[in-house]
């Protein structure tokens, strides 16, 4: 079964307590965009706001680190509740360390690849990941188009998965939305990643009720 995580990137951060509660029944996965302004040029939270919506879901989280020595952070992300961690390739010059860092903590470990970071940078650690995502967006900003040769990416990477016998998730996180999530779901996608199209809809659970009705 495809989950479908909703990023919370696009809610309003106002109450997004009461934006996840939109989403609670539906969802499968919460998707929380850490950025520190440096990797990216977008900021956003960190550990104490993680924490405080722990307390208001039984969600599994996936805590998307878009920072840059992601290693220092990695405790107090796992300590405030996150169930998966999710570093950058790019951002990690020992990423076989920084997966086995994220399993000394009880966690998942993810890893992200930007859209110009070929899956061969992830050749020697594969074994490792509980989570392998995909940027089909350059990461810093919700809203953005799906770039199309995403899908070329995932169907590779689905096939190395398959090569290997392997069972770790194939995320997918940029431009996903009611149009398009049978397609990246076909390539090879387990997981798909959706914000503005969630939050920006009128009804949010119903949008991601359309989206499991799709792929089906």
């Amino acid at each position: 079964m495809v989950k479908i995580a909703p990023s919370i990137l696009s809610a309003d951060f106002a109450c997004l307590a009461e934006e996840i509660a939109r989403v609670e029944k539906e969802a499968d996965i919460l998707h929380l965009d850490v950025m520190d302004g440096h990797f990216v040029p977008n900021l956003t939270f960190g550990p104490p706001l993680v924490g405080a919506l722990r307390k208001r879901s039984h969600l599994p989280f996936d805590a998307h680190l878009m920072i840059s020595d992601p290693d220092r952070h990695l405790i107090p992300f796992a300590h405030a509740g996150a169930d998966y961690l999710t570093v950058h390739a790019e951002a990690c010059p020992h990423l076989h360390r920084t997966l086995q860092l994220i399993r000394e903590q009880g966690k998942k470990a993810g890893v992200a690849l930007n859209p110009s970071t070929p899956l061969s940078a992830m050749e020697w650690v594969m074994e490792d990941a509980d989570l392998i995502l995909l940027m089909s967006v350059n990461p810093g900003w919700g809203g953005q188009i799906f770039i199309p040769s995403t899908l070329q990416k995932i169907r590779e990477l689905a096939d190395l998965r398959r090569q290997g016998s392997l069972s770790f998730e194939i995320a997918v996180d940029g431009g996903i939305h009611l149009e398009n999530c049978k397609e990246v779901a076909e390539a090879g996608a387990t997981i798909l990643v959706a914000g503005s199209a969630v939050f920006g809809s009128p009804d949010p659970a119903d949008t991601i009720r359309q989206m499991k009705k799709r792929l089906r």
